[in-house]
């Protein structure tokens, strides 16, 4: 009893001739009970109130009920008016001795058992999260490209975190137990959240590819040119030297004659000059080669075009089946610890 008894004291009494006494005093009692929301909003309560004597004991006062359980249900349930938030179920009564230092005192209770009407916070509150949830999941059909998508799922994310402020407006904070809603709002925060990082790694790696496409689209471009530079360097650098074999070919010998000691010779020295000079040409070919190479090789170890979009549409496909099997296993997880006892 937290309030002082308003209601006022009867100052009639009936005396029977067998030595009984009848006093009838309405009480009004205000008291206050400890709840357990950890089914909310499909809880059930149950209060107390207890009634003894505060000096008398069992053997000078005893606590009997007028009426059995079922009896006093239904009176019960007569004298109610309107049930708003809560729906009464039933009221039970039982009496008891209670050791009270040392005196045995007779204490009669009653404990009514009320439902909470869980109706109007499916509809205004879990339902909602669900909606969100579900737009969350239809924000997959958004195109990655733009920044569209990115902006749709943090706007989503922040009306899941005002309804997560409105439910800590309507809990109470004297459960010992995380409330079963608490869990529910936190899991589906948790999806989106995981939902909105996939989006960021996904925008990234297609920045990603742009930047590369524009890179080797300026490389393709820088290497033309250079092909172009290095064939004709070359193709001048072995003009030269075909140039210089012929100069160094030709013998000042007079006309009409040809020494018989001296022919020889000069084909032995051309022939072997000639062949130092294609080696020396040979040699300018490898020297020229290893550029070449090198573009080659800086060609294949960068990816090929479209790789990391495809790469983006594995993950997305990965990712969308992934949510919906985790948004299903945690949405029947949820049903049926609120469904058990």
């Amino acid at each position: 009893m937290t309030e002082k008894d308003k209601a006022s004291a009867s100052p009639y009494v009936i005396v029977y001739n067998s030595g009984q006494v009848w006093l009838r005093n309405d009480m009004l009692v205000i008291s206050t009970c400890k709840m357990n929301v950890y089914k909310f909003p499909f809880d059930s309560q149950s209060c107390d109130l207890s009634f003894k004597s505060a000096m008398f004991t069992n053997k000078e006062m005893q606590f009997l009920p007028w009426d059995n359980s079922s009896r006093s249900t239904n009176w019960t349930l007569k004298m109610i008016r309107s049930q708003s938030e809560w729906l009464f179920i039933n009221t039970t009564i039982t009496n008891k001795t209670e050791d009270n230092f040392g005196l045995n005192q007779s204490m009669m209770i009653f404990t009514i058992h009320m439902k909470r009407r869980s109706v109007l916070y499916v509809v205004n509150f879990m339902l909602p999260i669900l909606f969100f949830l579900g737009l969350d999941l239809a924000s997959f059909l958004i195109s990655d490209s733009g920044g569209e998508k990115l902006g749709f799922k943090v706007t989503v994310l922040l009306a899941v975190t005002v309804m997560q402020l409105i439910l800590n407006e309507i809990l109470p904070s004297s459960s010992d137990r995380i409330p079963l809603i608490a869990t529910y709002i936190v899991g589906i925060f948790g999806l989106m959240m995981l939902s909105l990082a996939e989006t960021i790694l996904v925008m990234y790696l297609l920045e990603k590819e742009s930047k590369e496409s524009e890179s080797n689209g300026d490389q393709s471009l820088s290497e033309d040119c250079g092909d172009k530079r290095g064939k004709v360097s070359l193709d001048d650098c072995f003009r030269g030297v075909n140039k210089w074999i012929q100069s160094a070919c030709v013998c000042d010998v007079p006309a009409g004659k040809t020494p018989p000691e001296v022919l020889p010779l000069p084909q032995e020295g051309s022939s072997s000059q000639l062949m130092e000079e294609s080696s020396d040409s040979e040699k300018l070919r490898e020297m020229v080669k290893p550029p070449s190479l090198l573009l080659n090789s800086k060609k294949e170890e960068a990816k090929p075009a479209g790789y990391w979009r495809r790469v983006c549409k594995r993950i997305n496909t990965v990712f969308f089946i992934f949510y919906i099997i985790s948004a299903s296993v945690f949405l029947v997880y949820m049903a049926v610890c609120w469904n058990e006892d």
